[in-house]
C-alpha cells in the first residue's frame, strides 16, 4: 500500500499555525512506525522550490511513472486516464479560467467559480478551436471534463508551463510563461473570448465570464503507468488553494480517520506501507523497514509517535 497526500502542507503562514493545534493521532502513529526513506522530490537536490512550475506532488507521480525530468507531459497522461489514446502527438492542458483584475495584479480564478455546465464547456472549446486553434494549421482539441480542455500542437512540444495548481487563486504575473508561444496563443484566447456572445449570455445570467484559458502541461506521451497499489487522496487541494482554513482542517481529520488509518492498521499487522506527503516545497516519503520479534512487541506495548506538525512543516 503506498498512500499520497498531496497538499498537505502550506506556506500560508495561518496554516502553519493551524498545524500546530491539529489533532491526527493516527498520523502521528503512523509517522511513527515509518522511516524516511531519503528520496524527497521537489526544487534542487531536494531543497523544495515553491517556484518551481511544476508543485512537488506532480513531480513525484511523474518519478513513479519514470520521468524524472521537471516538465512532465501531464496533458498527454489526463488524456490516456480518459481513454482518448493521445498518440504521438505534443499535447497541452487547457484550463478554462476568469482572470480577475485587481489592484494588486491578476488573480485566476478557479474555474469551479465559473459554475459551467457541460454543453456550454463544449460551446466555448468549439469556439476556441475554430478561432485560436485551428484544424487547418496543425491543431487538434479534446474535451475532457467540463473544467479540463487539452490542445495539441507540434509547437508545444517541449514548452514549460506552470501547473494550474500554482496559479489558481494567485497572481498570475510570477507565472506567466517564458515561452513566447504560449505567450501569444494565451493572449490570443483573451482577446477572442473578450465580449464573446458565450460570455454576454453569462454576464446576462450573473455569472462570471470565462476570459482566459492557462495552458500547462506541455509534451508527448511518455513513461509507464501508475503503480497499482498507489492511492492518491487529494481532498485537501480545493480548500488548501482557495485558503479555506476550516475546510483544511476539516478534510485533515478526515484523512486521519480513514486512509491513514487504514495505513497504520496495515502497518501494525506487518504489511508493507508507504506514506509520501506533499506541500508547496517538497513531497517526501516514509517507509516501513523490517521488524523483528522484540521491535513489534515493544511497538505494541509503547506505540511510538512523531511530530506531525514537525513532518508537515517542511514541505
Amino acid at each position: 500500500m503506498h498512500l499520497m497526500i498531496p497538499h498537505a502542507g502550506s506556506l500560508d503562514p495561518h496554516f502553519e499555525a493551524a498545524l500546530r493545534e491539529l489533532e491526527l493521532p493516527a498520523l502521528g502513529r503512523l509517522l511513527g512506525l515509518l522511516t524516511p526513506t531519503g528520496a524527497d522530490v521537489g526544487g534542487h537536490a531536494g531543497d523544495g522550490d515553491e517556484h518551481a512550475p511544476c508543485p512537488p506532488h506532480e513531480l513525484f507521480l511523474a518519478r513513479l511513472r519514470g520521468v524524472s525530468d521537471d516538465h512532465p507531459p501531464l496533458a498527454a497522461w489526463r488524456l490516456r486516464a480518459a481513454g482518448q489514446p493521445p498518440g504521438d502527438a505534443a499535447w497541452a492542458l487547457l484550463t478554462p479560467v476568469h482572470f480577475a483584475i485587481g489592484t494588486e495584479g491578476v488573480t485566476a480564478m478557479d474555474p469551479s467559480t465559473l459554475d459551467l455546465e457541460d454543453a456550454e464547456s463544449r460551446a466555448f472549446l468549439d469556439m476556441l478551436a475554430q478561432t485560436v486553434f485551428p484544424g487547418a494549421e496543425g491543431w487538434r482539441t479534446a474535451w475532457l471534463s467540463t473544467n479540463e480542455w487539452a490542445i495539441a500542437h507540434d509547437d508545444l512540444d517541449g514548452l514549460k508551463a506552470a501547473s494550474p495548481d500554482r496559479i489558481l487563486h494567485r497572481g498570475i504575473e510570477t507565472w506567466m510563461p517564458r515561452a513566447r508561444r504560449l505567450r501569444t496563443l494565451l493572449h490570443e484566447m483573451q482577446m477572442v473570448l473578450h465580449e464573446h456572445p458565450l460570455n454576454q449570455a453569462r454576464e446576462a445570467r450573473r455569472l462570471r465570464p470565462l476570459n482566459a484559458a492557462w495552458i500547462s502541461g506541455c509534451g508527448r506521451d511518455r513513461g509507464g503507468d501508475l503503480p497499482a497499489d498507489l492511492i492518491v487522496d487529494d481532498r485537501l487541494r480545493d480548500a488548501q488553494m482557495t485558503g479555506d482554513l476550516y475546510r483544511w482542517s476539516e478534510a485533515w481529520k478526515a484523512l486521519d480517520q480513514g486512509p491513514v488509518a487504514l495505513a497504520l492498521r496495515a502497518v501494525q499487522e506487518g504489511r508493507p506501507v508507504t506514506l509520501t506527503l506533499s506541500g508547496e516545497r517538497l513531497a517526501r516519503s516514509w517507509a516501513r523497514r523490517p521488524a523483528g520479534a522484540w521491535q513489534r512487541l515493544k511497538e505494541r506495548v509503547s506505540p511510538p509517535t512523531a511530530s506531525v506538525p514537525a513532518a508537515l512543516e517542511v514541505l
